[in-house]
């Protein structure tokens, strides 16, 4: 097998609505017409209903109603509105097998978004909603997996019961990772390079392969919801935490050490999408 194949099931590939698609393209347009944006947000009236529950929400703390998606760029800003219409127009992109429970995958995919969000600022040059972004997305590939091969996934999953790594296992089974199927996923939905690269790099720390500033983030994230899910002590996660990779990409792990209690109850705001 090959991950051609993985893409050559053409009526399994997820689509996103075409609003999505130039919210996409906003990354690279730093003079983005915020307005032109929020007037084709609120043209598609699924998208709108579930940005406007999330809006509204005690996560955002607004002072007034938001009312309509120019409210939203208004009270909360431009960059919470496009992670908000990107993270619907992803999470509604999947039909996943029955069974399979898509809501905690995606719970779990927004806690590395917001785990990516709070270590980007020890990071120098690094964007937080482009980290959010890169960490939400970081797991598509497995569920695109898990869609178009569920016999070979399911096998995987098996081995990794066992203790094995589960890109050591994808890729000495298959001949490629989730990851790059997710890198791949991201670049045919047009997402920017860096983020294809953030994706694809994940797993670089253990490969010794290089990796860049936000797949080095999306790995200390991955290491921190761990952490969490194991109850380490704030000793425990400073003690073992993955100094070479912070330093490979910049990191000010000192000054995060600091403040690590801070991610114990770190939520995105996204949650409300799975209901």
């Amino acid at each position: 097998m090959n991950m051609a194949s993985i893409f050559s099931e053409s009526q399994q590939l997820p689509h996103i609505p075409k609003v999505v698609q130039e919210l996409i393209e906003s990354f690279r347009n730093e003079d983005v017409d915020v307005d032109e944006v929020s007037s084709k947000v609120a043209m598609d009236q699924a998208l709108t209903a579930k940005v406007l529950r999330l809006a509204n929400s005690a996560h955002y703390g607004v002072s007034r109603t938001v009312a309509n998606p120019h409210d939203a760029v208004m009270l909360l800003g431009f960059n919470t509105l496009r992670t908000m219409v990107l993270a619907s127009g992803v999470t509604g992109a999947f039909k996943a097998p029955a069974g399979f429970d898509q809501n905690a995958f995606w719970r779990d995919a927004f806690a590395i978004g917001a785990l990516s969000k709070w270590i980007a600022p020890y990071v120098s040059d690094c964007d937080k909603e482009t980290a959010f972004t890169c960490g939400m997305l970081h797991s598509v590939g497995s569920l695109l997996m898990l869609m178009v091969i569920p016999e070979q996934v399911a096998s995987i999953d098996e081995a990794e019961k066992l203790g094995g790594k589960r890109h050591v296992l994808e890729n000495g089974q298959l001949g490629f990772s989730n990851a790059e199927v997710g890198a791949e996923l991201a670049k045919r939905w047009k997402f920017p390079e860096e983020m294809q690269s953030a994706i694809a790099g994940q797993n670089g720390p253990e490969t010794e392969q290089e990796y860049s500033k936000y797949a080095g983030i999306i790995y200390l994230a991955k290491y921190l919801k761990n952490a969490h899910d194991e109850n380490w002590s704030e000793e425990q996660i400073i003690e073992q935490f993955p100094l070479a990779v912070a330093e490979t990409i910049g990191m000010d792990a000192k000054k995060a050490y600091g403040d690590v209690a801070e991610t114990t109850d770190l939520t995105s705001g996204l949650d409300g999408l799975l209901e």
